[in-house]
């Protein structure tokens, strides 16, 4: 009799701890949650101050409608996400094909980066009539992602012409050649011929290249700033993550289009990025750095980074 009293008061202590435990882990997760849209909300003032103090010199009306091609629409779940190349867009096209049906599973992962980034799988706002783009523009939530500039350029540079994948393969064949002869002394024959060891300054040189031969490849998305990829202020983005914060900024955006069936992958960011950074701009004078900058400038100044990271100091 003694032992069975035990027994029931054990369980019952167990089910209270696990009560308990619970109810605090569900005050964590909701405190968690409303810290982050406070911070998504410090981010979305930030942008209106920026743009107030630098208005863009066109309307919505005035842009062309290609320019909005990097906006793609989820109508079911009201949301509008501008994809930034090099800024995790390839798992959030993932996850959003698997709300809309076009893969099945749940696994994120199992869906093929091609196909996820492959021409046509989502409707974009650039083929949408002003009307329809009007009325989601203002009834839609609006996402996008953002990284430190200089961050995502050196993410570009070694994932397209240090790596070995095909879509590497495919920009070493047709960019590297070009920029090699256009901007190294005395190539080598097999270097003209593989275009595969650009360097980072070459790499650096070719972006700020204004040659019309060259414009087409310049004009990368890739690389593209990204306020002129998604016109932050000509949209009023509703929800403004970062890569930094990129778990806590999926929660959020998640629990506001209602999704919770499913997870973004935890993306554990490299180990010394810092360090990388360092190492690459150290390869670049001064004066290059200050031209990447204001290339890149309206992208500092919009989503709050700086360059201390790499020169000790800010530009702005």
């Amino acid at each position: 009799m003694i032992t069975t009293s035990v027994f029931r008061l054990n369980v019952l202590l167990i089910f209270n701890l696990w009560v308990v435990s619970s109810a605090v882990s569900l005050k964590d997760e909701k405190h968690e949650l409303e810290m982050t849209q406070n911070l998504n909300l410090a981010r979305q003032d930030r942008i209106q101050d920026v743009c107030d103090r630098y208005p863009p010199k066109i309307g919505l009306n005035e842009l062309p409608q290609s320019e909005l091609d990097h906006i793609i629409i989820d109508d079911e779940r009201k949301l509008l996400y501008c994809y930034v190349p090099k800024v995790a867009c390839t798992n959030w096209k993932r996850l959003l094909m698997i709300l809309a049906g076009k893969w099945n599973g749940t696994d994120i992962l199992a869906v093929p980066g091609h196909l996820a980034q492959a021409p046509g799988v989502f409707r974009e706002l650039s083929n949408v009539t002003r009307e329809e783009r009007d009325y989601m523009l203002e009834n839609y939530n609006k996402m996008i992602i953002v990284r430190n500039p200089f961050e995502r350029l050196l993410s570009a540079y070694r994932n397209k012409f240090e790596g070995t994948t095909p879509s590497a393969k495919y920009f070493q064949e047709r960019a590297g050649k070009l920029i090699i002869k256009a901007f190294r002394e005395n190539p080598t024959a097999e270097s003209l011929n593989n275009g595969d060891d650009v360097t980072f300054k070459e790499f650096a040189l070719f972006v700020l290249n204004k040659s019309e031969n060259l414009n087409n490849m310049v004009n990368n998305e890739h690389w593209t700033p990204i306020t002129k990829l998604c016109h932050p202020c000509l949209i009023n983005y509703t929800l403004v993550g970062k890569y930094e914060t990129l778990h806590d900024d999926a929660q959020l955006a998640l629990k506001t289009i209602n999704v919770t069936n499913i997870q973004l992958p935890h993306l554990s960011r490299t180990s010394g990025t810092a360090e990388k950074l360092h190492s690459y701009f150290s390869q670049l004078d001064l004066p290059l750095i200050r031209e990447l900058y204001k290339l890149f400038e309206n992208d500092y100044r919009m989503f709050d980074y700086n360059l201390n990271n790499i020169v000790g100091f800010d530009l702005g």
